[in-house]
């Protein structure tokens, strides 16, 4: 049993890390981003347990379907915690050096750099979801609503802020 999920995990790690190449690649078209295009990359490649696309693979299999339909939703959930992670590394946020065992993003390309690779990470998931062609343009909708959601005000980066705030401050306790 161990075997098989092991098995099926690196299917899954190695189908996501193919993806992640494939959507975030350099064309003749924006070689003038290519600095842009390596930091992104560069944090995208820096390793991790890819659980968020796992989850959406073994999700997508538990309703019945082949897995590698859920290939742009599961690239783009991996997009925007990259995101995530390049922006929460910067100095005005919790001013991390390392990501990873790495230097962080900011460390390694320039803060700029770093902050212009996170908003590219948070708008690329949203290009290759509407432009998929394995989904419908209705599962399309309703993916990108629930993803801008979840990432957006009242979800992510709405969090963000509450542990901002909260950070300085003596009188919260876990409760």
């Amino acid at each position: 049993m161990s075997q098989n999920f092991n098995e099926k995990l690196a299917e899954y790690i190695e189908f996501t890390e193919a993806n992640l190449k494939k959507y975030n690649n350099y064309t003749e078209e924006n070689a003038p981003q290519k600095s842009l295009i390596d930091a992104m990359n560069y944090s995208l490649e820096a390793g991790g347990k890819r659980i968020r696309p796992v989850l959406v693979y073994a999700f997508c299999e538990a309703l019945g379907a082949d897995y590698r339909i859920a290939a742009a939703p599961a690239s783009a959930i991996e997009m925007i915690h990259t995101f995530s992670l390049i922006h929460d590394d910067l100095p005005s946020m919790d001013d991390d050096d390392f990501r990873r065992g790495k230097p962080s993003c900011h460390k390694a390309f320039g803060e700029a750099t770093a902050i212009l690779a996170g908003d590219a990470l948070s708008f690329l998931p949203f290009e290759i979801i509407s432009e998929d062609t394995q989904l419908s343009d209705s599962q399309k909708v309703k993916i990108i609503s629930r993803l801008s959601k979840a990432s957006g005000r009242e979800g992510m980066i709405g969090g963000q802020i509450i542990d901002i705030e909260n950070e300085q401050r003596s009188d919260v306790d876990e409760a």
